[in-house]
């Protein structure tokens, strides 16, 4: 392992590996450094560091080095600067996504070039013999050797970053951001698997968020930003469960979001209940829950209702006419009728919870039947107006199945009416959250319906009918799909009638011996036969025994008395070795507890020591700290006065002694070299303006050289001549001298003699 003095060295030194096509070494160097516990603080350069780390990863399909480095760099920067943070995840997924896009775009080339290799055959040998042997095709096997690999990765990505910002209230909003591209990337490639995988690892890290509430930097549901966040990702992961049409999922989906709403006690905005209700009924749509399905039906007609002011006449009759339908398509009979004990408990919780999904909050000792039923919903579609806002053909249809009693021609009636009906349907314009509605949808459940209620009316006024002419009232069926209904029927105790193939005719009402009515009628009979019989001929009374038993009685009491002294003592040795064995029992208990309770005040000393000791650390810490500061605020007003007022600060970073000190060096530093620059550039300067000074002086001084020579030529002359004169004045002097001083001492030496 290299150790650095910067992180920017170790950034040059990834750079010279890769230069050199050693990108895995440069990897490994990188992964050294944010896993040193060296540089531990955020600074700047990391976040570059990041990135090349993150880009080597995925050249390299790396994912557990990329958890491992982000896991790192999260805990490096999670309390100074979280941006940087959510930069790299960023950047990380784009580089993945971009990836997983090429390898897909290159593997369809691929087809697309195999597919025109030779316009002469179809296949190239190898490629006929590849798919013998391995059964693949050409597409497949350049999925599963191109694209597989990145996609993987790519599915990865998604689950090491939701791991990474899982349950951190800093990073909430790029957690709901990850999950809604993970969502995505299922959608677009119809990942199954992986979706239902996603789902469980969200629904995961929302368990153990309740489940550690002591955490650090927990999420507060109780916070509208949070509570809203975490809502949008569930009704999201509803969306696409139900775009992949995985209906077990979204049900789960489903209960996630009701789970959240009672844990938060808060109910959502209605623009997204009204998504949750309209998902609901596709759910219980799919799942032939009608009972269900029209209840939130109900519910998201009441919403739309109130809350959407936009909604327009033809929507609004389009949803009341899909809610009447839905409740006309729940079957008119109980189906639990003959299920067992076990059964019926098990309907009942099932029937409570999807009543507190729909919301109905019911007591779970009422009866669901006697709340939410079929003809409760019927009735209080009537009564809230529901069926007033439906279109005619939908109130006719009402009309006839429910009140009306024409046996002979209710079918004829229907048919055209349903017939109209289901042309309706659409997307609704004023209602983008409510799916595209077809009223087609309803049309067999309602022509089951009617033919359950022709059956049901002609079997009031008929003992016996012609399959032939019951069949012709029914243009819906045929007959063998007819005695399907009507078994189930018979089955519920709907209807009760018989069918004689042999004889080619439908008999209506309780012909048995076997019927509920006439085995009711027969248990009475016999019941009061009985208590007639006991009335005219009574019992014969016994005989007293008692002159029998006198003669031994006395015997027997005493064999009794001493038996239950026995007894008592037995039971008095008992209760004594009973309580003997609670009193060691109890000492026992004590003895555990005093034990437990030393240890546990042993623990509680050491962890108060501990905190103490902490705490100590903690303060001192904290002072070194602040004195570090103080002398880090001196450096820099000291720093600032040298740069006239101007701080030498860059924007997000931590202001600390030791970056100052760096500041200051690289002041100085900066400093020195601009003033090694002042001086070349001052000697240049001089350099040039002597040689341009000795340039033009140079003629000037040979002139004045040459004038000085003439001058100095003339001055020798005349001082030539001046001195020759001299001389000649000296001399002429000294024989005047010499003269005059021979002419005094003759005349002395005459005036002497």
């Amino acid at each position: 392992m290299a150790n650095f003095a910067k992180p920017e060295n170790a950034l040059k030194r990834a750079e010279e590996l890769i230069n050199v096509g050693q990108k895995q070494d440069a990897l490994q160097s990188l992964h050294d450094l944010i896993t040193s516990k060296r540089y531990r603080a955020w600074q700047k350069p990391l976040e570059k560091i990041m990135f090349k780390y993150v880009e080597l990863c995925v050249d390299l399909r790396k994912g557990r080095f990329a958890k491992d480095g982000l896991i790192q760099y999260r805990i490096i920067c999670q309390q100074v600067n979280v941006s940087s943070l959510e930069e790299v995840i960023k950047h990380f997924m784009h580089l993945s996504t971009e990836k997983a896009e090429q390898a897909r775009t290159q593997a369809q080339a691929l087809e697309e070039a195999l597919d025109v290799d030779d316009l002469e055959a179809d296949k190239r040998p190898e490629d006929l013999m590849l798919s013998y042997v391995s059964g693949e095709k050409g597409k497949d096997r350049s999925d599963r050797e191109v694209v597989t690999p990145w996609f993987k990765f790519l599915w990865e990505t998604y689950r090491t970053v939701l791991e990474i910002l899982r349950n951190n209230s800093k990073l909430e909003a790029l957690y709901a951001m990850t999950a809604h591209r993970a969502f995505q990337f299922c959608k677009q490639y119809k990942r199954t698997t992986e979706f239902r995988r996603l789902c469980e690892i969200i629904r995961n890290h929302l368990a153990n968020l309740n489940k550690y509430r002591d955490q650090r930097d927990r999420p507060d549901l109780s916070a509208p930003e949070s509570l809203q966040l975490y809502l949008d990702t569930r009704f999201e992961q509803l969306k696409i469960a139900t775009e992949l049409e995985l209906w077990q999922e979204a049900f789960r989906s489903v209960e996630d979001i009701h789970g959240l709403m009672c844990m938060v006690k808060k109910t959502p905005k209605p623009s997204l209940m009204v998504v949750y209700y309209a998902k609901l009924t596709e759910i219980f749509w799919i799942s032939a829950s009608h009972l269900n399905h029209a209840y939130a039906w109900f519910k998201l007609f009441s919403l739309q209702k109130s809350f959407n002011k936009n909604l327009s006449q033809k929507d609004l009759q389009l949803i009341a006419s899909s809610v009447v339908l839905a409740a006309l398509s729940v079957p008119p009979y109980d189906q639990t009728r003959a299920a067992s004990h076990l059964e019926l408990e098990n309907e009942k919780e099932r029937n409570l919870r999807m009543a507190n999904l729909i919301g109905f909050n019911l007591d779970p000792k009422i009866d669901r039947g006697d709340v939410l039923s079929r003809s409760a919903l019927l009735s209080e579609l009537v009564s809230k107006g529901v069926l007033s806002c439906a279109t005619q053909e939908v109130k006719d249809l009402f009309h006839l199945l429910e009140h009306e009693f024409l046996p002979l021609d209710l079918a004829v009636k229907i048919q055209p009416l349903l017939t109209k009906i289901s042309k309706f349907g659409g997307k609704l314009a004023s209602a983008s959250s409510v799916p595209e509605v077809q009223l087609s949808q309803y049309v067999p459940a309602l022509e089951k319906l009617g033919t359950l209620r022709l059956l049901q009316q002609v079997s009031r006024v008929y003992q016996s009918m012609k399959i032939e002419h019951l069949s012709r009232m029914i243009p819906f069926y045929d007959f063998s799909v007819v005695e399907k209904i009507y078994v189930d029927a018979v089955k519920h105790n709907f209807i009760a009638m018989k069918v004689d193939h042999m004889k080619g005719v439908m008999m209506f009402g309780n012909l048995g011996v076997e019927s509920d009515g006439f085995r009711d009628h027969l248990t009475k009979f016999a019941e009061s036969l009985n208590k007639t019989r006991a009335m005219v001929y009574p019992p014969p009374k016994k005989a007293s025994r008692l002159g029998e038993i006198l003669p031994s009685l006395a015997e027997t009491v005493d064999k009794e008395h001493k038996r239950l002294l026995a007894r008592k003592s037995i039971i008095e040795k008992r209760k004594e070795e009973q309580e003997r064995q609670l009193l060691e029992m109890e000492r026992e208990e004590e003895s555990r507890r005093l034990k437990q309770q030393k240890i546990t005040e042993e623990a509680e000393a050491k962890r108060l020591a501990t905190e103490s000791e902490i705490r100590k650390k903690q303060r001192l810490l904290k002072e070194i700290e602040e004195k570090e500061l103080e002398e880090a605020q001196q450096l820099l007003q000291d720093v600032s006065k040298k740069k006239k007022g101007k701080k030498p600060l860059l924007d997000g970073e931590k202001v600390t002694k030791q970056t100052l000190l760096d500041m200051a060096v690289h002041e100085q530093i900066k400093e020195r070299e601009e003033r090694e620059k002042k001086l070349t550039k001052l000697s240049k300067t001089m350099d040039h303006l002597e040689r341009a000074k000795r340039e033009e002086s140079a003629p000037l001084i040979e002139a004045a050289y040459q004038q000085r020579l003439v001058e100095e030529r003339v001055l020798h002359e005349r001082e030539q001549q001046v001195s020759v004169s001299g001389i000649f004045r000296f001399f002429y002097s000294l024989i005047l001298c010499a003269k005059f001083y021979f002419m005094a001492t003759f005349d002395s030496s005459i005036i002497s003699s």
